[in-house]
């Protein structure tokens, strides 16, 4: 099995990457966003956006 980085041979230490400098560089792009699927649903952009508008109002109002 190759890394799916580096395309090295993996480590069983680190499997499925050969090192954790490729483990890192994988942990990385998931907590960026590097591997999120776009959703083109309308839905889903319409649920975003009232969310961030319900977030907004709240942070607005003054305490």
């Amino acid at each position: 099995m190759s890394c799916p980085i580096c395309q090295n041979l993996t480590d069983p230490a680190f499997r499925p990457f050969c090192s954790k400098r490729c483990a890192d560089v994988d942990l990385a792009r998931w907590m960026n966003g590097g591997y999120a699927v776009p959703s083109t649903d309308p839905e889903d952009v319409e649920e975003a956006m009232d969310q961030a508008a319900r977030a907004a109002e709240r942070q607005e109002k003054p305490h």
